[in-house]
């Protein structure tokens, strides 16, 4: 692959990546994807401890792809 391509594809990469963080995942979904249940997602949210959640509408909220994916990083444990 030359040089130029290559750059393409990381400029491609880095452009998917930005319209992927907008996505917008239900509370269903965004539990779903962190494996646990809807009883723990709402625990969490309750606690403070989840990542920033949108108001979808008056009874649904929401957590978009970036995010969960900040919060997910900021929960990462480093063994010494």
């Amino acid at each position: 692959m030359s040089p130029q391509e290559a750059e393409r594809r990381r400029r491609q990469s880095e452009r998917d990546r930005a319209n992927n963080d907008n996505q917008v995942l239900t509370f269903g979904e965004w539990c779903q994807s962190n494996t646990f249940s809807e009883a723990t997602g709402r625990r969490i949210r309750k606690a403070g401890n989840g990542p920033r959640f949108i108001q979808l509408s008056d009874r649904r909220i929401g957590v978009t792809v970036g995010d969960n994916r900040v919060w997910q990083e900021a929960r990462t444990l480093i063994d010494h």
